[in-house]
């Protein structure tokens, strides 16, 4: 389980970055908008107490259980990655500039390029159109493609996003989850 950061942990963490959850060929990346503080201190994605990510994902169908931040290393044996647009670690989302999500999307094309996973999930509607040029998108699947990889939009897991509903996004993470077993089912098996 996480443990909590102090005051002074969380007050260095500021700009700090923190390793992607990434091997090729993963079914889907989701993509945060960058690290709050709790994240940075502790290294973890999504690890803020409050944040909604770690239960929309095991809510949608993508976990077997409800994962704690720390056992996110743990998602690449279900063909699952985590990264950020922008890297550095903020008090708030509202701290990047357009130039910085803009220059984030650049990067993160770069390495969906590279990493190849089947789909990326941007998590937050604001920085994706930012992000990539597209100020009219809405939550779902993008008809942009990056080489290969679908994209889809989903909205914010923070706790201070209350537009959305703990049940909502789950809703959201399922429509996702659904899109990627339709598009790649599992293969059959003899013994089924």
């Amino acid at each position: 389980m996480s443990t909590r950061p102090t005051k002074d942990q969380l007050a260095a963490a500021y700009g700090t970055t923190i390793p992607d959850v990434l091997a090729p060929g993963l079914d889907v990346l989701f993509c945060g908008i960058n690290p709050g503080l709790y994240s940075g201190a502790l290294k973890q994605h999504f690890a803020r107490p409050g944040n909604r990510f770690w239960p929309a994902l095991h809510g949608g169908g993508f976990t077997p259980r409800r994962f704690d931040p720390s056992e996110q290393d743990q998602l690449l044996d279900l063909k699952l990655g985590v990264t950020n647009v922008v890297a550095r670690a903020t008090a708030r989302a509202d701290e990047l500039t357009g130039d910085e999500l803009r220059e984030g999307g650049k990067l993160l094309a770069a390495k969906v390029l590279e990493y190849r996973p089947r789909w990326l999930a941007v998590v937050g509607i604001t920085a994706y159109r930012t992000a990539f040029g597209f100020p009219k998108a809405s939550v779902g699947r993008q008809e942009q493609r990056i080489g290969g990889t679908h994209v889809w939009v989903l909205p914010n897991p923070s706790g201070l996003n209350a537009h959305w509903t703990p049940a909502g996004l789950a809703a959201e993470f399922a429509a996702l989850r659904a899109a990627v077993v339709t598009r790649w089912p599992a293969p059959h098996r003899a013994d089924q």
